[in-house]
């Protein structure tokens, strides 16, 4: 989500209000329910013709706010800690470690949606998505135009977190789903802290 980068009802009466309303009940109810997450995920990375251009799994965990550890297992190995103050993204590959500070790494990016703080509203615009896949979507486009990607598309199952799907700038989407969801689960809080590896290149904010 970082890496690259981590959502129809109708109403005959005052529509927009409406389906706006919906929408962010829906997400709300999610956040405010979900205060942290553990899953599996798979990520598949298309271009703008639809063609499936990369696709890796791995594990993610989250504690809102701004605590979360996404990690990229195959096919290369990739590790994002979020510590409530700085974002460090470990290339293993690379023996490379970059800092961000968290609050300008997060901003109004699809990782907000998960591991910000409550206040959605004040960052995306929301309204609902038609159902598809047996899931309900719906659809979150940031209010600020300086952000690198479009629109992201969130899709839930009982109220559960099942989908996400980025669209960049650039044309290209990102497809993450999640299994083996477990909502509110005891996570430790040396999941959230990063020590870079002896010899590793650091750049950025250290």
């Amino acid at each position: 989500m970082i890496r690259k980068l981590l959502i129809p009802l109708i109403f005959t009466a005052l529509p927009a209000f409406g389906v706006q309303a919906d929408a962010q009940a829906r997400l709300e109810a999610f956040i405010q329910g979900t205060k942290g997450l553990k899953a599996q995920f798979t990520q598949t990375v298309f271009d703008k013709a639809g063609r499936k251009t990369q696709e890796s799994t791995g594990n993610l965990f989250f504690s809102r706010p701004g605590k979360f550890r996404w990690v990229y297992q195959k096919p290369y190995s990739q590790l994002i800690v979020g510590d409530c103050k700085k974002l460090c993204i470990y290339d293993e590959y690379l023996d490379q470690v970059t800092v961000r500070k968290l609050d300008q790494a997060l901003g109004d990016s699809p990782a907000a949606l998960l591991a910000g703080d409550n206040d959605i509203s004040k960052l995306f615009n929301l309204k609902d998505a038609p159902a598809k896949d047996g899931l309900e979507w719906l659809e979150a486009t940031p209010k600020s135009k300086e952000g690198s990607f479009e629109m992201v598309r969130m899709g839930f199952k009982n109220n559960d977190l099942q989908a996400m799907e980025l669209k960049d700038n650039f044309g290209q989407t990102t497809l993450l789903r999640f299994s083996s969801l477990e909502r509110n689960p005891a996570l430790g809080t040396s999941l959230f802290r990063f020590t870079p590896p002896k010899g590793a290149d650091i750049l950025g904010d250290r």
